[in-house]
């Protein structure tokens, strides 16, 4: 399909987008005059009122529309000076493709490459010319692969793909401002059945130019290094991911963060250190999975396209894609300056970050575990010494209920005693690329903490943990109930229930680990209660939060009543004399089915007498 048809079609469907609109809003108009005319002037006036408000809407649409812009490019630029070799390469397929190289590159932190034009009279006249390369792609393919990946995208250019961007793009801002003005308006939903239909022609282009740019992949890199590179896209993407989530997420929360040169060069490390794990999912079926809506074939349908395509099989360049970035490392670390918002956390190497962010996730958890004994106990303050002694005792099953467990006291006691060897200087946590981080002597030797755990959960061989703690050095007083100063960074969002009575005035509540947020509902009441907490937490972090409305430290709790589960009603009571009542209403709608119950639990680990 040439460009100037796909133009024509792309114009054609927007035009007939506002025919539909206008010739709905002229049978409105109609429809009200010959109301009117027949003495039906009530309904003449709610056609007419219907027929201005759809009038404004659009023009309103219309006019956000023309004055929106596209996204200026983002990512520093990397020039030929910067990668020669890169540039290169570029320059060679773009001559196999007969098309002109992009004016520049930009380096991105996502696992992708993509191309955009910045085209004129609807496509029939090319303009500047962006080639976006992400830094973990390159760092998870090679050379052939990257090759692969590069053709692909000058196909775009070569079939004059990317000159549809703009107009593609004007027409989605328009349809869609169009659409949500009208909103539940009876126009509007006949005019969204339009827009899926706009959006499904605009998908199946979409589809098509891929398997169109993957014949320039094959051609250039053979059929299976194509392949090959098409299938470790997607398990580069979920590497990425886990990355972020394991690695660099870990200690974010808690104020830390990799240096600059660290973040990426976390990644490439990962990449070698879970070397067998990836190579065992290469071994699973490409993902298969493909909607109407999606841009792009699955991987299946575009490997299977492939297999029909004539196959030059070249060699195959195994070197990482890196080596075609001279000085790679530093231009890593100037993507990582660009997206990393580090603020005012602490910046370190990832031994560093990994030990911290452990010790961090420990010392609240052990928190819990320990002024969860002192309950039991009745006495102030809590440590592992008083943990050891309320199991020693045979309160084992009180100390569970306070917890909120119904079984073992295992997992509570691994946390307290890790923290304790840590801070008696004891143990250490290794950080590592191929597993979970490692408890470990000053040797490098790992501790054995399960039999630890095992001497301190029986009543009977309590005495046996006491003295094998103190032959490591171990001061069982060493781990406290802290902090001093009930705060948030850190904690985790466990649950939310929306249009919470709390002493009689309706708000949001979020549900942390170590506390509440209780967030204002808006006075237009716009969105479920869902919605609407799911907003807050995409709007800034917990820490964030926080600052902003008010935070409940469960740490303040002196006691607490659960006068029901369902729905859930609290009568919560502070050190400071004050108290507080929670009640969930039937209708409310919840971040999560265990929302409530989690509500209590995360009460009851913190507050003694909770009926």
């Amino acid at each position: 399909m040439t460009t100037t048809l796909r133009a024509a079609i792309s114009v054609l469907m927007l035009a007939g987008f506002y025919v539909v609109a206008f010739g709905l809003l002229g049978l409105m108009v109609w429809g009200s005059v010959w109301a009117f005319h027949n003495g039906e002037g009530f309904n003449g006036f709610k056609l007419a009122a219907g027929s201005l408000f759809v009038s404004i809407s659009i023009v309103v649409a219309l006019w956000k529309v023309a004055h929106a812009r596209p996204k200026a490019p983002t990512g520093p630029t990397l020039t030929e000076s910067d990668a020669p070799a890169l540039w290169a390469t570029i320059h060679e397929l773009a001559a196999v493709a007969d098309t002109r190289v992009p004016d520049e590159i930009r380096l991105g932190p996502v696992v992708n490459a993509a191309v955009s034009e910045e085209s004129r009279l609807l496509g029939l006249v090319g303009g500047r010319r962006t080639l976006y390369l992400g830094v973990p792609l390159v760092q998870a393919l090679d050379v052939g692969q990257l090759r692969s990946v590069l053709a692909h995208e000058l196909g775009h250019y070569s079939r004059s793909h990317t000159r549809l961007g703009p107009l593609a793009y004007r027409g989605r801002q328009a349809i869609g401002a169009t659409v949500e003005q009208l909103d539940k308006n009876l126009v509007g939903i006949i005019l969204k059945q339009y827009a899926k239909l706009y959006l499904i022609v605009g998908a199946a282009v979409n589809r098509r130019q891929e398997l169109e740019a993957d014949q320039l992949s094959v051609q250039v890199a053979g059929r299976a290094t194509a392949q090959g590179a098409l299938r470790e896209i997607p398990l580069a993407d979920a590497a990425w991911n886990f990355y972020l989530d394991h690695y660099v997420n870990a200690g974010w929360e808690d104020g830390y963060a990799p240096t600059a040169e660290a973040f990426f060069g976390g990644f490439g490390d990962m990449l070698v250190g879970r070397a067998g794990e990836l190579e065992s999912l290469r071994a699973d079926a490409p993902p298969a999975e493909q909607s109407r809506w999606d841009s792009h074939p699955s991987i299946a349908a575009r490997v299977a396209a492939m297999d029909r395509m004539p196959d030059p099989a070249p060699l195959r360049d195994t070197r990482p894609a890196k080596v075609l970035v001279q000085d790679f490392a530093r231009h890593a670390a100037h993507v990582a300056q660009h997206v990393l918002k580090v603020e005012d956390r602490t910046q370190l190497e990832w031994s560093e970050v990994t030990s911290r962010s452990i010790i961090a996730n420990r010392e609240r958890r052990a928190a819990i575990v320990c002024r969860a004994a002192a309950r039991v106990a009745v006495t102030p303050q809590g440590n592992l010494g008083t943990v050891l002694d309320v199991i020693e005792s045979g309160q084992q099953v009180a100390l569970s209920s306070v917890l909120g467990l119904d079984g073992p006291l295992d997992e509570p006691l691994r946390v307290v005693i890790d923290l304790a060897l840590v801070t008696s200087g004891a143990a250490l946590w290794e950080h590592s690329w191929s597993g979970a981080a490692r408890l470990v002597d000053a040797a490098g030797r790992d501790v054995d903490v399960t039999s630890l755990v095992a001497l301190a959960a029986d009543p009977a061989t309590v005495p046996a943990a006491r003295t094998r703690l103190a032959e490591l050095g171990v001061d069982l007083g060493a781990v406290v109930q802290i902090p001093e100063t009930p705060t948030a960074p850190g904690a985790e969002v466990v649950g939310g229930i929306g249009s919470m009575k709390v002493d009689g005035s309706k708000l949001d509540v979020l549900v942390l680990d170590n506390g509440l947020i209780l967030v204002p509902i808006p006075a237009s009441g716009a969105g479920t209660g869902k919605d609407r907490m799911v907003n807050v937490l995409r709007s800034a972090s917990v820490e964030q939060l926080i600052t902003t409305h008010r935070f409940v430290p469960f740490d303040d709790l002196a006691s607490a009543v659960v006068h029901k589960e369902i729905p859930v009603k609290l009568t919560l009571a502070f050190r400071d004399g004050s108290t507080m009542e929670l009640q969930e209403p039937w209708t409310g709608e919840t971040l999560s089915k265990d929302s409530a119950k989690q509500l209590i639990a995360h009460v009851r680990a913190y507050a003694p007498a909770v009926g």
